[in-house]
């Protein structure tokens, strides 16, 4: 009778390919973002990143006067490449005789850490943008409408906005909230339960809690081809994926699986993000 090694159970490639896959449908927030894949194999960690700042608020104009205007300013922020590090330590007990499927599960925890702080970083990134509105109540159709409305469209486009889960039963009881399962369409985002004002709404517990209102972040999916270039809110800058390296300790029969990934989020297009402050419960 062959024998079972750990080394035939644990193949790094297989499990990099795994990973990667679920990392992907893990996470929440960064759906929208860009990859940017051109740091791969380039030498450096600090990189030079444009961003456009945000014109302002539009003016009332009476009639017959002209308009001032305002020059469209690209401003540049340096980002480090960060590593993001997760491991676990199996032993031969666990992967042998253990209860379940432990190297699926490994699989499935890494993907998740991994996941998880890249998102964390997302929503990070999103709330460095400088354009915000600040309700008096809770999260409403109206407080929406006014903070989408900071974007100065011409063409009504696509956004999703993040909410706090303790947020949900506000919004629906809200007789403009749609929940998803009556969409004509499909869910396009991870998470989606529902649409307000055109706005796609997902919940997160990393939407933060400042002083009693929680800051939602809005932001514009799609782009208006007259007026706006394909610059995104976010940018992922990738310099290495996923990774998996596994190290045999033959002395204590145990076998340490570490997966890494070399990135940075960054706020790439603040003109498409608005921060709506609501408040964490009614008056």
């Amino acid at each position: 009778m062959e024998m079972t090694r750990i080394a035939d159970l644990v193949n790094p490639e297989v499990m990099a390919d795994m990973i990667s896959g679920k990392i992907d449908k893990k996470i929440v927030v960064a759906p929208f973002a860009k990859v940017d894949k051109t740091l791969a194999g380039v030498a450096g960690d600090t990189i030079v990143v444009p961003q456009y700042s945000y014109i302002g608020d539009a003016d009332d104009v009476a009639e017959g006067d002209e308009v001032g205007t305002t020059k469209l300013i690209t401003t540049t922020t340096e980002a480090t490449i960060k590593k993001a590090m997760k491991a676990v330590e199996l032993s031969d007990e666990a992967v042998l005789s253990g209860y379940g499927n432990p190297i699926g599960e490994t699989n499935n925890q890494l993907a998740l850490a991994i996941a998880a702080k890249v998102d964390n970083d997302a929503m990070d990134a999103l709330q460095t943008a400088s354009v915000v509105y600040e309700d008096d109540g809770i999260i409403s159709y109206d407080g929406i409408i006014d903070a989408i409305d900071k974007f100065g469209e011409e063409v009504n486009c696509q956004k999703v906005i993040f909410v706090h889960p303790t947020q949900l039963t506000q919004l629906r009881h809200d007789p403009d909230f749609i929940s998803c399962e009556k969409y004509s369409g499909e869910v396009v985002m991870t998470g989606e339960i529902g649409m307000i004002a055109n706005t796609r709404v997902v919940p997160s517990k990393k939407v933060p809690l400042v002083e009693g209102k929680y800051i939602c972040p809005i932001v514009k999916l799609d782009f208006d081809a007259e007026t706006e270039d394909e610059t995104p809110a976010l940018t992922i800058y990738l310099k290495r994926d996923t990774n998996v390296e596994v190290e045999r300790q033959t002395l204590k029969r145990v076998t340490d699986i570490s997966v890494d990934k070399f990135y940075t989020v960054v706020l790439s297009n603040e003109s498409k993000v608005v921060l709506a402050k609501f408040d964490s419960v009614g008056e």
